[in-house]
């Protein structure tokens, strides 16, 4: 019986894989994505059969091996040892390989259990967060992040020690509707340098009209990384280097304006307002970050399997290059009036924004603890730093002008050329009275440069207690930052701003308590938000136009999470509430709930298996539109959508080295729920089968 299911899912692979390119007319470069498992909590049992051999068996494997006989040594996950630069920041840890399947039918996203988003309708289009998530960042921004979510950045790579090849291939279907594949490749060269690539692909096909090859979602992602780590454990070299490609069609909706509240519409007979216009994203860079571990080098080995090499002090240095291109281009008469003004060509539009960034970054450490490392014990450590960033970025657009013969053309003509520097002092400061009690601090200030003036201040106090009581956080951050771009200069052929606005100002306190004993945590957090920065229209208006709240916005939001276990069932439970004096300004939900509910089997004594169903659900809300050629969110017409549950039902499985799952999602369509919208005048998808597989080798 195990030989029968593993050959099935060997033909199910071949079948999927024929979907996405089927698509491409053979293009094997048709878009997928990285986001297999996107927000998983860690689950660290190995799903590979592996056999425990003796001193005597290892002894004959060895024999056999150098007799070049076939070798009984099983490889498995326990040879792959995993990190980040997050991890590495402080020291030197390395985790078990994550093999486990929790949330894997939740691959999408778009669709993560404590951070969903709104968006255009389906995978790959403009998206932003459907509750209240602020940014952290300070110093230049351009403004343009409703695709952020499908780049792959360098603090996303992982690093692997890798005692034998490893390769992860990671395939979703929906049909021709939807698809996602990402292919993960590593090896150590030898005991000290891995190196590996990452190749993600997105394809998702539009559903309306006759238009769906030119509707058609394509996203690539492509990464070669390296890590380097010398024979003394003192110096570490992490390399990437990193290409996205980005492209969203942009219907602006489709035509019919009577059916918005209705729900369910036959999408593939709905024609939509632009046909073939579409933006795209560009991005390409390099990333190096090297750091020296100077005098006594502590070492520890935990009960869970992680390493870690602690240093006293260290030194490092990170070099970024990097350029995005932001693309615009409409190819077609805009009969259904979708952009509310042209300044220069007509029906026929080629915007652009090309960002250049580089960023040298030094930091010095110093870490002062007790001389037993069983358990960290007045710990002190401080880090400062001092990082230059050079931008320089200029703007185009497509102007029709006369030439020599008398005759229109259209011709890029630069409306915009800057450059400028960011020095930002950067100091963190972190002290352990004991395993149970911790203070942080982060401090960020940007001292000199266009940018000046922005800062990021945070603190934290940790409080752990035993098994059974859990831990306590305490955090407290402000923070000021710079206006975006696109607020302030922007050139385009639909929308242009000239504007002087005052930092947006964010100040919040928050309470986390995570006991892991009991599967519980509760966080409690209040936003106190000054000059808030949004974009709003005039009343039934497309004119999307830069707004600053001139009054405070205060802001409560509360997050709990459980997780209950009767006998085989099992239910994950994430409830949100959020409240604020200016709801109809954020236009964010007050209520989110995400359940799952699944039952646990053993099948043919190979399946670890689990049969359930997730149900997300947020309470009404006034719902943004979306600005096309602007790429943002904004307060337009006052709309609200009814609202209800959206449940999917899937069973999902290991065996040996493969997951898989299979999802009939948004399968209530039809059940008091006729459809759904998040933001105005776009439809989500309809209910879809999806089926998914995660395949590990190891050579």
């Amino acid at each position: 019986m195990p030989d029968k299911i593993k050959y099935l899912i060997i033909i199910m692979l071949c079948v999927f894989a024929q979907a996405v390119f089927a698509q491409t007319n053979g293009n094997p470069n048709y878009p997928g994505g990285q986001y297999g498992t996107a927000g998983q909590k860690p689950n660290l049992r190995d799903t590979t059969t592996t056999k425990i051999l003796t001193a005597d068996q290892e002894l004959d494997s060895l024999r056999k091996k150098q007799d070049k006989k076939k070798d009984t040594v099983v490889f498995s996950s326990k040879f792959i040892r995993v990190t980040n630069e997050r991890l590495l920041k402080d020291s030197t840890q390395l985790f078990k390989l994550d093999t486990g399947f929790v949330n894997f039918e939740n691959y999408s996203p778009l669709y993560q259990p404590r951070s969903p988003k709104i968006g255009l309708g389906n995978l790959g289009l403009d998206q932003r967060s459907l509750l209240f998530e602020p940014s952290h960042a300070i110093g230049f921004d351009a403004g343009q992040h409703t695709l952020d979510l499908y780049l792959l950045n360098p603090l996303d790579i992982n690093y692997y020690r890798a005692r034998v090849p490893y390769t992860d291939l990671y395939l979703v279907a929906g049909g021709v509707t939807e698809q996602v594949f990402k292919l993960l490749h590593t090896q150590n060269i030898n005991p000290r340098l891995n190196i590996g690539f990452n190749a993600n692909f997105i394809g998702s096909q539009g559903f309306y009209s006759s238009q769906q090859l030119l509707q058609n979602v394509s996203d690539v992602n492509a990464a070669a990384f390296a890590w380097y780590e010398s024979k003394n454990k003192r110096y570490n070299l992490l390399a990437n280097v990193i290409y996205n490609n980005l492209k969203a069609p942009e219907t602006g909706s489709i035509q019919n304006d009577s059916i918005f509240k209705t729900g369910s519409i036959a999408k593939e007979s709905e024609p939509t307002r632009l046909q073939s216009t579409y933006e795209q994203w560009k991005q390409a860079g390099i990333y190096l970050k090297q750091f020296y571990y100077i005098g006594h080098i502590d070492s520890t080995k935990k009960d869970n399997g992680t390493n870690s090499i602690l240093p006293t002090q260290r030194v490092s240095y990170t070099f970024h290059y990097g350029t995005t291109k932001y693309n615009f281009l409409q190819n077609e008469p805009d009969t259904y009036n979708v952009f509310p003004d042209y300044y220069f060509a007509s029906n026929y539009s080629r915007d652009s924004l090309t960002v250049q960034h580089m960023q040298n970054e030094f930091s010095y450490s110093f870490y002062l603890r007790s001389k037993s490392v069983k358990f960290v014990k007045n710990e002190v450590k401080l880090d400062v730093g001092l990082s230059e960033d050079y931008y320089h970025y200029t703007q185009y657009v497509a102007d029709t002008t006369l030439n020599q013969y008398g005759n229109k053309v259209n011709t890029a003509t630069k409306v915009q050329d800057a450059s400028f520097q960011d020095i930002t002092l950067k100091a963190k400061f972190s002290y352990k009275f004991s395993d149970k009690i911790g203070l942080e601090g982060d401090f960020q200030q940007i001292a000199q440069g266009r940018d000046a003036g922005d800062f990021l201040y945070d603190a934290k106090v940790l409080l752990a207690g035993g098994q059974k009581t859990g831990k306590i956080t305490f955090e407290g951050y402000t923070q000021s930052s710079s206006p975006p771009l696109v607020y302030t200069d922007w050139i385009s052929n639909h929308f242009i701003f000239h504007d002087k606005f005052s930092n947006q100002k964010t100040s919040s306190v928050s309470f986390h308590y995570v006991n892991d004993l009991l599967k519980f945590d509760l966080k409690a957090e209040y936003f106190l938000i000054s000059d808030y920065l949004y974009f709003a229209a005039q009343p039934n208006g497309i004119d999307a136009t830069p707004t600053q709240l001139n009054s405070d916005i205060n802001l409560l939001k509360v997050s709990l999470g459980k997780s209950v276990a009767w006998r085989r069932w099992h239910l994950d439970e994430f409830l949100v509430y959020q409240k604020t004096d200016y709801q109809n300004t954020l236009r964010t939900p007050e209520f989110y709930t995400y359940t799952s509910l699944y039952y646990k089997m053993f099948l043919f004594h190979v399946l670890y298996s689990n049969l359930g169903i997730d149900v997300r659900y947020n309470s009404q809300y006034v719902a943004p539109s979306y600005a096309v050629g602007l790429g943002q969110f904004y307060n337009g017409p006052n709309v609200t959508f009814s609202s209800y549950p959206v449940a999917g039902v899937f069973f999902k499985a290991t065996l040996q080295r493969t997951n898989f799952f299979i999802m009939y999602d948004y399968a209530n369509q039809g059940l008091f729920s006729p459809g759904f919208y998040t933001v105005n005048r776009y439809p989500q998808m309809d209910s879809l089968i999806k089926i998914g597989v995660s395949w590990s080798f190891y050579n």
